[in-house]
């Protein structure tokens, strides 16, 4: 069965200007263009927009979509089977969230008594989830299935004080890495205390630390382009500037 840009963006559930921007960027172009001019798709466009608002489900960026997709390798069934597994990771990582929530709210209506550990326990999981969905094949490759794991247990063990602590040594050196850069001085205070800041966050995770470990990550932060986007989505080259500080900070600097 054919499809009309206006027909698709209605069984799709998108807006046929997503359609046409999808056309512009060449991530989905029509089977081909009638003779009055309209976009038409086709069977094979149908199946790989349903693959492209899988990877947007899974909040995937459409550069990268576009690079999966028009892949030569790019084969179709094993992409399904490697969407449903994330998909039934999410679902846990939700069922988790979605049964704290059950027990607070139990534990706010005195039916059950409810450990300040246990309030902390989805979002601990949650974390372990994320960081494993977007950086654990690479991760695990660079440090080994076991210190990994070690960490996430580590997470798991976190008591409330030390996974609020993480929490406030996340903010805090964002927006002191936030100060430094605008003295673009990796070698000045600021900036040597976002790197020390990002040493005792790093301590929450690791069971050991060393300074080829941490000036590592540093370099990953700024190989990797996940992580260089996290670092650089206030201010672009925000990341640089902070391996810059940590390879100061550890004495690795050149």
């Amino acid at each position: 069965m054919e499809y009309t840009v206006h027909k698709l963006g209605k069984i799709a559930g998108i807006s046929t200007r997503t359609l046409r921007y999808y056309d512009e960027i060449g991530i989905l172009k029509p089977a081909r263009i009638s003779s009055s001019g309209y976009r038409i798709y086709g069977k094979a466009e149908v199946d790989r927009l349903q693959q492209i608002l899988f990877y947007r489900e899974l909040g995937v960026s459409l550069e990268s979509i576009k690079d999966i997709v028009t892949s030569p390798s790019f084969n179709a069934s094993n992409e399904l089977k490697a969407h449903r597994e994330k998909l039934l990771a999410k679902r846990e990582q939700l069922n988790s969230l979605i049964a704290n929530v059950d027990r607070t709210l139990e534990a706010m209506e005195g039916r059950i008594t409810m450990s300040d550990k246990e309030k902390f326990e989805g979002f601990k999981q949650k974390m372990i989830d994320d960081n494993e969905k977007k950086y654990g094949k690479e991760i695990r490759e660079k440090y080994g299935n076991e210190q990994v794991d070690n960490s996430n247990n580590k997470i798991k063990g976190m008591t409330p004080e030390q996974y609020a602590e993480v929490e406030r040594l996340s903010a805090e050196l964002l927006s002191t890495l936030n100060a430094a850069y605008k003295t673009g001085d990796p070698s000045g205070e600021l900036a040597q205390k976002a790197a020390d800041l990002h040493r005792q966050w790093l301590c929450h995770f690791w069971e050991n630390y060393s300074k080829e470990a941490h000036a590592g990550v540093a370099q990953m932060y700024v190989y990797d382009e996940r992580f260089t986007a996290y670092y650089d989505k206030e201010q672009p080259g925000t990341a640089e500037f902070l391996r810059d500080a940590i390879l100061i900070y550890t004495g690795m600097k050149g």
